[in-house]
């Protein structure tokens, strides 16, 4: 069997591909507005487009609304539901178990762990993390939620070398989330109040907290986290056929495995550090990718999670914010809502088959 097999489709079928890829463009641009148009203070979509191609709205702070507010957390929830989605695909291929994702495995508990070290011992007061101490503050923020994430990750790939069952393998890093959870517990517990506040907001996971100022940090890291998943595509489909199979085909196994934490952690590190930790995105939105486009190909996979992964997001977001209402839904409220049945789906499915 080639790699070459995971991707032969008849022209039927190459065909839906393509449709179902243009529905998933079309399918983002359309939340993506939505999201712009929609919330506490309704702007028309003629407004928004108006707004957005330089033109005057009918109403001058609906530009303000759009600029400051608006579109720097659209940007943030497609690029962060982008992230999370390949970060659970990578994770998924290479310890090849359907349920991982970075929140399961305790990968987003070790960068909220980071993020607790950064935030509860230097961070400043206020409602905005990190907010004087500017860029440095910033690419600090997501550069110790990526080593937390890469050290969590690297822990439990190296016990899942010696562990064979994939219960064993999710209750191990259901224990390392747990650990890290009480190590950040300890730091909250000896921090000042005000600290906690903005420890507090943070934790609760949001889109909207990512300012234009973070963003000279979030959108490099998430961009170079995609294109190394992109690159390195075909190497996960060597793994995703077993180890022994990968170095048959001349994969130097042991570097793409490296590259693969340090990718999966720049993603996820970086989304938690700024966005908090959001789960069930990593785990839901490869299956539903494997199953509306019928592939395991992550040359198809990787570019059509990180939409699919988007629109999500933006949607859970959209939801979130109660669009016509002051209330304020939790963003990992949503995000369950919509992961859950995947998950109960996959078990279901794995039962029926016979998988362990």
């Amino acid at each position: 069997m080639s790699i070459l097999t995971l991707s032969n489709a008849s022209w039927p079928q190459l065909g839906l591909r393509r449709l179902a890829l243009l529905g998933l463009i079309i399918g983002l641009l359309g939340v993506f507005m939505l999201s712009l148009a929609f919330g506490s203070v309704q702007i028309p979509l003629g407004n928004v487009v108006r707004i957005l191609v330089g033109g005057t709205a009918d109403r001058a702070t609906w530009a303000d609304i759009i600029f400051k507010f608006r579109l720097p957390k659209a940007l943030a929830a497609a690029l962060g539901g982008a992230a999370l989605a390949v970060s659970g695909l990578q994770m998924q291929t290479l310890f090849r178990n359907p349920l991982a994702d970075p929140f399961i495995l305790g990968v987003s508990s070790g960068a909220s762990l980071g993020v607790a070290l950064v935030i509860l011992s230097v961070g400043a007061t206020g409602s905005l993390l990190l907010a004087g101490l500017g860029v440095l503050g910033d690419f600090g923020l997501a550069a110790a939620a990526g080593l937390g994430a890469a050290l969590v990750l690297s822990a439990v790939l190296l016990i899942a070398r010696r562990v064979q069952s994939t219960v064993t393998l999710l209750i191990l890093g259901l224990m390392f989330g747990y650990l890290t959870s009480a190590l950040v517990s300890l730091l909250v517990y000896f921090s000042l109040p005000e600290r906690i506040q903005s420890f507090s907001l943070w934790s609760a996971g949001s889109f909207g907290g990512v300012t234009w100022s973070q963003m000279r940090v979030f959108l490099p890291a998430i961009l170079l986290g995609l294109l190394v998943a992109n690159v390195i595509a075909k190497s996960l489909n060597a793994l995703l056929l077993g180890e022994t199979y990968a170095h048959s085909l001349g994969v130097n196994v042991r570097r793409a495995r490296i590259w693969i934490i340090l990718s999966a952690s720049l993603l996820a590190g970086t989304v938690t550090a700024f966005c908090g930790p959001i789960g069930f995105l990593g785990v839901a939105v490869p299956h539903l990718c494997r199953s509306l486009f019928n592939t395991a190909d992550h040359r198809i996979l990787v570019p059509t999670s990180m939409l699919l992964g988007a629109i999500l997001a933006l949607l859970a977001d959209l939801i979130a914010q109660m669009p016509g209402s002051q209330y304020v839904l939790p963003l990992n409220v949503i995000t369950s809502l919509l992961g859950v049945p995947v998950v109960v789906w996959v078990i279901l499915r794995q039962r029926k088959g016979g998988g362990g």
